[in-house]
């Protein structure tokens, strides 16, 4: 038997622990301001996803599911101890709902910022509906990969989650490794539009939730946050007038003094 596969992580500070989840396209270093802002008072554990930075891709045939990344990250959620923080943004918030709901006796509190659980949106009512534009993003994007035309795929995903032309004016350095990650693009959406936890069981998510969403992000995460604010039972949401769903990486000190703020208080 091959033996299991481990995350990369990083890791500072001391105290309660906080695990870190992050986007699609991202990596574990999109937290490093947010590690250093909290690590004179918690411990602070940043993996990288299946596939992401220096973690090892999914190794299996099968379609990923949520599971299977809480899972690979299982020795990081150890390491962090109980009970624990989880800070998520976008898809390492899904992983973080999904984390909790498996265990949530080891969960102290949760700060995330707009989880991408797209098949809630389905589940609620079939398409055409609010799951639709990123449901064609997907399906563009992952066309131009199997195509071999990664830099398309990078553009047609990041534009849509910042704004049209974002990727061109994205700086040249920082375009390979996100042109990279973006191969991932059709397992992430199966992942996101296949997961089969019903809304109701985020009822039972009896800790407390910061639940972060910006006014000028996309239908599909904004339909999403209008289901899971309306199932958690102790959730709180701060609104960000100007930012989108990028808002931990376009603003991450605005967004960062929030879940330093939130905590705070929560520990």
């Amino acid at each position: 038997m091959s033996p299991r596969p481990k995350p990369n992580f990083r890791e500072t500070g001391a105290g309660p622990g906080v695990v870190c989840l992050h986007a699609n396209a991202s990596t574990s270093g999109q937290w490093r301001d947010l590690m250093a802002q909290l690590a004179p008072r918690f411990r602070v554990l940043a993996p990288d996803l299946y596939g992401a930075g220096a973690s090892p891709p999914w190794p299996l045939t099968r379609a990923i599911r949520l599971r299977d990344e809480a899972d690979f990250i299982e020795p990081v959620l150890a390491s962090a101890g109980a009970p624990m923080f989880l800070v998520g943004h976008s898809y390492g918030a899904a992983v973080a709902l999904v984390a909790a709901l498996a265990n949530p006796g080891r969960v102290r509190a949760m700060a995330l910022y707009e989880p991408t659980l797209f098949s809630l949106l389905d589940a609620e009512g079939p398409p055409p509906n609010t799951a639709d534009g990123i449901r064609k993003v997907v399906a563009d994007a992952a066309a131009a990969v199997e195509a071999g035309d990664i830099d398309s795929a990078a553009a047609r995903f990041i534009d849509y989650w910042i704004g049209a032309g974002a990727w061109r004016r994205m700086p040249d350095s920082r375009k390979p490794a996100i042109a990279a990650s973006v191969s991932g693009v059709r397992r992430w959406g199966d992942a996101l539009f296949n997961e089969p936890t019903p809304l109701s069981a985020f009822a039972s998510l009896d800790v407390p939730v910061l639940y972060m969403v910006g006014r000028r992000s996309t239908p599909s995460a904004l339909g999403v946050a209008r289901l899971l604010t309306s199932a958690l039972p102790r959730v709180q949401i701060a609104e960000f007038d100007e930012l989108g769903h990028m808002g931990p990486t376009t603003h991450s000190q605005a967004v960062n003094d929030e879940i330093a703020r939130f905590l705070a208080i929560q520990a």
